[in-house]
C-alpha cells in the first residue's frame, strides 16, 4: 500500500526535528535496541559512532525518497541482503519511536506505514528470494 503526500510529509517532518541530533538519535536508537534485545549486540562489531553515522545517512537517503519510493527500494534491496549476511532475521526488524511530544497519532500512522512498507519489501528481497534459489 502506497503512503499518501500527508504521511510522507509528516515522516519528513518529524525527521527534520532528528537530524539536529542525529549522532545521539542513533546512541539512543542503538542503546533501546541492545536493551530489548541485548543477543542483537553480537551483531556489531565495529565502531558504533560509526555504525550511527550510517544508519543515520540510510535513514535519509530513505525518508528523503518517501515521495518516490521505487527510487529507494534498489537501496534497500541491497541493505536487506546485506543484513542476512550480519546475522539479522526477518523477526529482527522492528521500529522504536522517541519523538516525545511530537509523536502525534498522525506521525506514529505514517511512519507505522512506512516501516512496513519497506520491512516487508526488504524481508521479501532478503529472505524469498534466498529461499527460491
Amino acid at each position: 500500500m502506497p503512503l499518501t503526500s500527508e504521511q510522507v510529509k509528516a515522516i519528513q517532518d518529524s525527521f527534520a526535528k532528528v537530524v539536529p541530533i542525529s549522532e545521539q538519535a542513533a546512541e539512543i536508537f542503538y542503546g533501546r535496541l541492545f536493551e530489548i534485545a541485548p543477543a542483537m549486540k553480537l551483531l556489531f562489531r565495529g565502531d558504533m559512532k560509526e555504525q550511527g553515522k550510517k544508519l543515520m545517512a540510510m535513514l535519509t537517503v530513505v525518508i528523503n525518497g518517501l515521495s518516490n519510493l521505487e527510487a529507494v527500494l534498489p537501496a534497500a534491496s541491497a541493505l536487506a541482503k546485506r543484513h542476512v549476511g550480519y546475522g539479522v532475521k526477518a523477526t529482527d526488524y522492528a521500529l522504536e519511536r522517541g519523538l516525545g511530544e511530537h509523536w502525534t497519532p498522525d506521525v506514529a500512522a505514517a511512519w507505522t506505514a512506512a516501516y512496513t512498507v519497506l520491512s516487508d519489501f526488504m524481508i521479501g528481497e532478503a529472505y524469498d528470494h534466498r529461499i527460491a534459489a
